[in-house]
């Protein structure tokens, strides 16, 4: 079996327009889950739920800190960071 070393950091866009962030080895299995309603509490009653950003580290700890430190910003911040800047 081959391990994956593969890390992401990835943004979920929400049906409400809502962000939801995450941590994965699998993105698209991620994803999957996250639109069959078993992913988050958060995406369950906000799906379904389109991945619009991924970002990929080589360790565990490394998505995880890009991920809280994404949960820190606020929403214009949040925007830029993916490249939606609206201004």
């Amino acid at each position: 079996m081959e391990k994956n070393n593969n890390h992401y950091f990835y943004v979920l866009e929400c049906a409400d327009q809502s962000f939801y962030a995450g941590y994965t080895n699998n993105v698209d299995r991620r994803v999957a889950v996250h639109n069959t309603g078993k992913g988050a509490k958060y995406t369950r009653a906000r799906g379904p739920v389109e991945c619009i950003y991924v970002e990929e580290f080589d360790t565990k700890q490394e998505a995880m800190r890009a991920e809280y430190a994404f949960k820190q910003l606020t929403r214009t911040q949040k925007m830029k960071y993916i490249g939606r800047d609206e201004s």
